[in-house]
């Protein structure tokens, strides 16, 4: 007992003392003995479950997680470990001593760890104490992890597989209403995160410190001229000037708006991203033309496992308000994902996929989403990963009637459209006009099993759909005879 209460003197003197200190931008990071003295003191109030012992020693805790953050921008030293240690202590006790944990928890993110999330032992720290308070941060803080999930995905991005299984204990957390849609855009480009991140190592140095929010923030001005520029004059943002061909290509515009948006830390709500940028397409290429790092490889193989998870907890847990808003999403990013043979193929498998579970589940879907059905099935020829998407949503629209026998109206819609690829299908084919394009696998020899494959599925979705709405059998008789007619079969 005596030893107890003269450990407790020691400790809560180790942090008076630190709250006293004169000099508040003091680094306190550089004295070990706050982290042990924090430690020890959370240790004796969990074991006492006393709310005197808590009420000594919040004030000096509180005063120390102040002093913390007035450093991080001097410090040398990670002060990650120190703030989680008190983070602890806030989120346990914080009831007792009235203390809201929301507003220390996000300056945390923002000023701690936007600044250390490569660094692998406050990575490791940081995903470990998530997991620990996963419940009580999904009650009581239900926004925040989804507010930050940029930032956490850059710490796994960055990271790499070693926190992979840790980092998919937390993830369903990060899924909300304002998050879904812009998570999936930022699994999808996983990898090219992982490229920006390395790109800004390169040029600006380690990434633990204060280089990407340096350059968030330097830049800031120049994107506002450049977006307000682009709003009145109706140009271009630049990519770097007009003497942007000379300079390296292994380098990112930081002005780039597809850059920035890669790095930001938190989510802004928007869910499509644009490939268009001269900016990124160069990071990219440049990525393919170098031999990948082990970082990317990593994310390679990783990011599919993530839009697994995403992909499951969205079948189970969202709203369909929410999935048919993303199920354009995905059709857009099947043609847009990071050029790598095995990982496009991966996640194409998955977005198709789920796409046909969506389906089966609220066939409805498909008459509330005709126009961009439509669309898509008019692209049916522009590539193989294109071609692919044309033949699922046939089989969908057929599988499921066009959304069922009360959406006559869609149904009738997208019967049309399914005729206009058949007779393309059928003219190209007379012809010998179709080309496929340059990111063909097969060349000529694939041109015509994908033709006839893409016939066949729109030979059937056209009867299948005409069975569920009698009103359209004359017009898939005649459809029907004219592939009948035709020197294709």
């Amino acid at each position: 007992m005596v030893d107890r209460d003269r450990n407790w003197d020691f400790h809560l003197r180790t942090l008076s003392a630190s709250a006293r200190d004169s000099n508040f931008t003091s680094d306190p990071a550089s004295d070990p003995n706050l982290l042990h003295s924090v430690n020890k003191l959370y240790e004796l109030c969990k074991a006492e479950k006393c709310e005197d012992l808590v009420a000594r020693v919040y004030p000096s805790i509180n005063k120390l997680f102040q002093r913390c953050v007035a450093s991080i921008v001097q410090s040398r030293s990670s002060i990650g470990l120190l703030l989680l240690a008190i983070l602890q202590f806030f989120l346990d006790f914080g009831e007792i001593v009235l203390h809201d944990a929301d507003p220390s928890l996000r300056t945390f993110f923002r000023s701690c760890l936007s600044r250390e999330f490569a660094d692998p032992i406050i990575a490791e720290a940081t995903v470990e104490f998530l997991i620990t308070n996963k419940k009580k941060l999904v009650t009581s803080f239900p926004a925040l992890l989804p507010q930050f999930f940029p930032l956490l995905l850059k710490l796994i991005a960055w990271n790499g597989e070693k926190l992979e299984k840790l980092f998919l204990k937390i993830f369903p957390a990060l899924m909300s209403p304002g998050s879904f849609l812009p998570l999936f855009a930022s699994l999808v480009d996983l990898p090219i995160l992982v490229v920006a991140l390395e790109k800004v190592e390169r040029s600006s140095g380690s990434l633990t410190g204060s280089s990407i929010a340096s350059i968030q923030k330097s830049t800031a001005p120049e994107m506002l001229l450049a977006l307000m520029d682009e709003a009145y004059t109706g140009s271009t943002i630049s990519d770097g000037g007009g003497d942007s061909e000379f300079e390296d290509s292994n380098t990112i515009d930081v002005a780039d708006p597809s850059f920035l948006e890669l790095l930001k830390d938190e989510n802004d709500g928007i869910a499509e991203r644009h490939w268009t940028s001269p900016g990124m397409a160069a990071a990219v290429q440049a990525a393919l033309n170098t031999s990948q790092s082990d970082r990317l490889k990593k994310s390679l193989k990783m990011a599919p496992h993530l839009i697994d998870m995403y992909f499951s907890v969205a079948l189970r847990d969202v709203n369909d308000s929410l999935i048919c808003a993303l199920i354009p999403l995905l059709m857009t990013r099947n043609a847009t994902i990071f050029p790598d043979r095995i990982y496009s193929y991966e996640v194409r498998k998955r977005l198709l996929e789920f796409m046909l579970a969506a389906f089966q589940r609220s066939p409805d879907f498909i008459a509330l989403l005709k126009k961009p059905i439509t669309d898509r099935l008019g692209e049916a020829y522009d590539s193989p990963e294109k071609t692919e998407l044309a033949l699922q949503l046939c089989w969908a629209i057929g599988e499921h009637g066009g959304g069922g026998e009360s959406h006559k109206d869609a149904a009738r819609e997208l019967f049309e459209s399914l005729e206009l690829v058949l007779y393309e299908n059928l003219s190209s084919s007379r012809l010998g006009l179709r080309q496929d394009s340059t990111f063909s696998f097969g060349g000529k020899a694939a041109q015509k099993p994908s033709q006839s494959r893409l016939l066949c599925f729109v030979v059937t979705a056209i009867a299948k759909l005409a069975t569920y709405h009698r009103e359209l059998l004359p017009r898939a008789r005649v459809s029907l005879a004219k592939v009948a007619r035709s020197s294709t079969i």
